[in-house]
């Protein structure tokens, strides 16, 4: 018998629609900008002005709100260039603004337009005008005004351009959006984010004035800083500095060294005070990174590694007592600015900096300069050891009161662990290492103090249909419940879990389909048998690189290692490449066959170093246990066999062979 087909549910060809142009950022603003408010929508045009003004192209900064909700911003920098595209025939003001993945910051090589900036993905100003009922631009260049309206994202008013009069100024940019409040929680502006935002773009860019008018009110703040951080740092701070404030700054000079461009490098203004909260901001290419970051990571590192160098050179520190970073860290205020040529974010919303090299840039500036200091200043660099040990030895009491109450009944420790020498649940974690030879290069470049290492012998046993009392007849599976020092129990148990020895378990096999069978078997176990510790959210699975790049220096690029974590990873990493002027196959492409193939340097960079890894916890996720268990039941069963089959059958052709 014919079934009827309900048309609305119909799936054919014309079921697939293509989003043109802006229609992704009108489907989904959440992927693009923050949906609360407009200001990240605006702050995008703000970022623009003050990109000029990092090129030294501008010194003016002016933000209007007007009484008819919209915002203006004005500078006086090169101005948007209007002719036609030399490709696409079309404005170039016209492109910037209606194109995402366009504008003049992807060219980062020699003489490109902005070596440094806060623009990368290039969805900047067209998420703007995305978003905006209405947005008009004004560019004053090479002795004419060019006007362009749109709304919606559509180009309502064609460009005109025309001579520029007396009147006008010369070059600059101005820049009205009414921002379409359908898309936004509050159509406000939040005031106090907005003069924040405003005011770290003057602390950053001294001799650059900044001003903020609001119509209504007929008010106007203006700020001009010519002392920078270190004037806006002591403003902030809630208590006195127990010592002089540390401030420096340093950019890799032309030839000055092979590791980082030239220009890249970072200022910073750093407090170290006893008490009240630290007062923390950072910046990268004068962008907030309000979610801090690898360049923040690298202060960390910098400061960390000078002051311990202290304490060791004066012998100050007692009997007993391990310094860790946060030791130092715990008690640092801060501002950070630092420039780096081709930044790596974490979202479009560029809370977090991602870039890898960012961390040793700033640590290779700030440690040196901090050791110097403190060796001209031995004083203050006992108070600073003071508090830092302090910190240290009140760290060290609380684990202790833990470790008391897991009492001593302790099971003996597989041999093949080597464990960390910490006991503070919040910072250890153990690697379940694929392979001998994996584990000895983990073992070389794991931080001693955090990490452990349990190497793997071959796969670990199905364990999905496994009784619970056979368990322990796997020497593997002995080892890993032993180490971790929970039992094995189900879903509706109560587990003992006071004496679990780390706050991360974390999965870390090659980065091959070998790899990825050894990762499903293993949480599989930890599903099946320790479903409380995925629950409390102990379960993590690194993400090793699978490919290395070798890249060759390009324009002011030095050259680098870069890691890709698969194929796709790899091909974007190799158009970046191409785009920043590299010549075709003028770089190399190495594919790690195991975790056994890294050195120890690049095993830390890529897969165990906290601030560079790429670390997933595991979780139930939005599916719930049920249909976990369905799926897991169905990839693992015994008696699944014909359902397995079935589901290679309808699936096999989308699967790439890694032979």
């Amino acid at each position: 018998m014919a079934t009827r087909t309900n048309p609305s549910s119909a799936y054919g060809e014309a079921s697939i629609r293509v989003l043109k142009g802006l229609e992704p950022v009108k489907q989904r603003p959440g992927m693009y900008t923050r949906t609360d408010n407009p200001l990240h929508i605006v702050q995008e045009v703000i970022d623009n002005a003050a990109d000029e003004a990092l090129a030294n192209h501008g010194k003016r900064i002016a933000v209007t709100q007007h009484a008819d909700g919209s915002i203006s911003v004005d500078d006086d920098g090169r101005g948007i260039p209007f002719g036609l595209h030399p490709e696409e025939q079309v404005p170039v003001i016209e492109i910037v603004y209606t194109r995402l993945h366009a504008g003049g910051k992807f060219d980062k090589g020699a003489g490109g337009a902005y070596s440094f900036s806060g623009g990368l993905h290039g969805v900047g100003v067209s998420v703007t005008n995305a978003l905006a009922k209405r947005l008009v631009v004004t560019s004053h260049r090479e002795g004419q005004v060019a006007t362009i309206a749109f709304s919606g994202g559509d180009v309502v008013e064609p460009l005109a351009t025309r001579r520029a009069t007396n009147a006008d100024r010369k070059q600059g940019t101005s820049v009205r959006v009414w921002p379409d409040a359908t898309y936004f929680e509050s159509a406000e502006l939040p005031k106090a984010e907005l003069v924040h935002l405003l005011r770290s773009k003057a602390v950053l860019m001294p001799g650059v004035t900044v001003t903020l008018t609001n119509e209504k009110s007929g008010e106007t703040q203006t700020w001009l800083y010519k002392g920078g951080l270190r004037d806006y740092l002591v403003q902030a701070l809630q208590s006195d500095p127990l010592i002089p404030l540390f401030e420096g700054e340093h950019y890799a000079e032309e030839g000055e060294t092979e590791n980082f461009a030239e220009g890249e490098g970072a200022a910073w203004c750093v407090a170290f005070c006893e008490d009240g909260a630290p007062m923390r901001e950072s910046y990268v290419n004068l962008i907030p990174t309000v979610a801090g970051g690898t360049h923040e990571a690298g202060l960390k590192d910098g400061l960390f590694g000078a002051v311990k160098g202290f304490i060791e050179l004066h012998s100050l520190l007692p009997k007993g007592v391990k310094l860790m970073p946060d030791d130092v860290w715990s008690r640092a205020s801060f501002v950070l600015s630092a420039k780096v040529l081709d930044p790596q974010f974490q979202g479009q919303t560029k809370e977090r900096l991602n870039s890898r090299d960012a961390l040793r840039l700033v640590s290779a500036y700030v440690k040196p300069a901090l050791e110097l200091w403190l060796n001209q200043h031995v004083e203050h660099g006992k108070k600073l050891a003071e508090l830092v040990i302090k910190q240290a030895q009140a760290r060290q009491r609380a684990g202790q009161k833990v470790e008391k109450r897991k009492g001593s009944g302790v099971a003996v420790l597989p041999g093949k662990l080597t464990d960390c020498e910490s006991r503070d649940l919040s910072l250890n974690e153990v690697f379940l290492v694929e392979g001998d030879s994996a584990g000895g290069s983990a073992k070389m470049g794991r931080d001693k103090e955090t990490q452990a290492i349990l190497p793997l012998r071959g796969k670990v046993l199905n364990a999905w249909e496994v009784e619970r009392d056979r368990l322990f007849a796997n020497n593997e599976i002995h080892d890993i419940a032993v180490a971790i020092g929970v039992d094995p129990h189900g879903a509706a148990d109560d587990p003992d879990l006071s004496g679990l020895r780390y706050g991360k378990v974390c999965i870390l096999s090659d980065a091959d389909v070998d790899g990825s069978h050894i990762q499903v078997l293993l949480l599989t176990l930890f599903y099946r048998h320790f479903p409380k510790l995925i629950e409390r959210g102990v379960i993590h699975v690194a993400k090793p690189p699978l490919f290395r790049v070798d890249a060759p220096a390009r324009g002011k690029k030095p050259a680098a290692k870069l890691y890709a974590l698969d194929e796709g990873e790899l091909t974007a990493i190799l158009d970046k490449l191409r785009k920043e002027g590299a010549r075709e196959n003028s770089w190399t492409i190495s594919r790690f066959k195991g975790l056994g193939e890294m050195s120890a340097e690049q095993l830390w960079e890529t897969t165990l170093n906290p601030d560079t890894r790429r670390l997933l916890q595991v979780s139930f996720g939005a599916q719930g246990a049920q249909a976990t268990t369905e799926s897991l039941n169905k990839l693992m069963g015994k008696g699944e066999a014909a359902a397995r089959r079935e589901l290679m059958e309808l699936h096999g052709d989308a699967i790439e062979v890694d032979v």
